[in-house]
């Protein structure tokens, strides 16, 4: 997959992060778009390093979803305990 591919990956990534944890984001939508991105980037990375699993070229695999989904809901999550408090 390009870099490209991957940046799509993260969006879409970042919309299921958010769907799976609804509630106001301090970054908004903005926000949450540069989260899925680094998400998906850190997701396929930790796969790839620490759990022995390279990513696959292709985008319709689910590990790489798994990974990019799970890595942007670690993001959102550490976010929200970060500068969740910065809009109340």
């Amino acid at each position: 997959m390009t870099v490209i591919g991957w940046i799509i990956l993260g969006l879409l990534a970042g919309a299921i992060a958010k769907f799976l944890l609804p509630g106001r984001d301090p970054g908004g939508l903005l926000g949450t778009t540069v989260i899925g991105i680094a998400g998906a980037f850190i997701g396929g990375w930790i796969s790839a390093r620490w759990l022995d699993h390279p990513i696959s070229k292709d985008f319709y695999d689910g590990a790489t979803w798994a990974a990019a989904t799970g890595g942007s809901l670690v993001l959102l999550i550490e976010y929200r305990i970060l500068f969740g408090h910065s809009r109340d």
